[in-house]
């Protein structure tokens, strides 16, 4: 028997913010202010000697016609296609988190990757490689240049979905499906069960999911200055981000609007501080 409060204590904590809470029972419980569906993709084994189009049209066959054409394309235009499921090569992992520091500031989003703890945490968990946890990479090729990369951690059965990236000069190739798809199907191989997207609306999550669990968001907090000051900062901003994810129709004004700030700030960080943009990766 544990309580929430005596772990920020033991931790040296007076505030713990949390969005993908499974479940709403335990100590956690107590302080969940909002439920969330979260995508996830029961996984089916893939058998000896079953292709990746053959897999393809049985599991995702509205999808199948367009994919593949895409994929043949960025063959033809490229290089050969080819998929990585677990790559080792420390290289390509710096090179997708080039390109998702650069979505996300396109994008007007917060850059998780100008926080070094971040950056530190996604090296050190490539390099763990344990029986039921390791961090996992999978890279989409054409040719020998990278065009897609994700990362996230996986147990035996469950692997997480958390950075998705694409070569943003192969955009006309639908790189993020194509590497959505074939992440999904090289799981199976792996022996995964599940996939688990996140929660988020994402239109590849709507096509891809076969369920969803349901995640819980809240604050746990001591009787701290820090604690009052961080809630009353957080709330309103998390309050107006669950609204606009709540109405489709707020959506489409809202990226623009936050693309639109990104390319004030992209412009801005390339006249100011150009040693911040991404290599280029080709």
């Amino acid at each position: 028997v544990w309580d929430a409060r005596g772990v920020l204590r033991g931790c040296g904590l007076s505030v713990f913010e949390f969005d993908h809470l499974v479940g709403a029972s335990g100590s956690f419980g107590g302080f969940v202010t909002g439920r969330f569906a979260s995508p996830v993709v029961d996984l089916e084994p893939v058998g000896a000697g079953v292709e990746y189009a053959g897999w393809l049209r049985g599991v995702y066959p509205g999808l199948a016609k367009t994919v593949l054409k895409k994929e043949r394309r960025l063959g033809r235009d490229v290089g050969e296609v080819r998929f990585v499921f677990d790559e080792r090569d420390p290289a390509v992992l710096e090179t997708l988190m080039g390109w998702k520091s650069a979505q996300y500031r396109r994008t007007g989003r917060m850059d998780r990757f100008s926080r070094g703890w971040i950056v530190g945490l996604v090296r050190h968990l490539f390099g763990v490689r344990e029986e039921h946890f390791s961090g996992v990479l999978s890279v989409l090729y054409a040719g020998e240049r990278p065009v897609a990369a994700h990362f996230g951690p996986r147990s035996r059965a469950v692997l997480a979905g958390w950075f998705t990236a694409y070569d943003p000069e192969l955009r006309y190739y639908s790189p993020g499906l194509l590497m959505h798809l074939r992440l999904a199907e090289g799981a199976a191989r792996a022996g995964v069960e599940v996939v688990d997207w996140g929660r988020g609306a994402k239109e590849y999550k709507e096509w891809l999911k076969t369920r969803e669990l349901w995640v819980g968001e809240g604050f746990v907090s001591r009787g701290h200055p820090v604690a009052w000051g961080y809630r009353l900062w957080r709330r309103p901003v998390r309050g107006l981000r669950n609204t606009v994810l709540a109405h489709p129709e707020l959506r489409q004004p809202a990226d623009r609007l936050l693309k639109t700030v990104g390319a004030l700030r992209t412009g801005a960080q390339g006249r100011q501080r150009p040693d911040r943009e991404p290599t280029d990766t080709r």
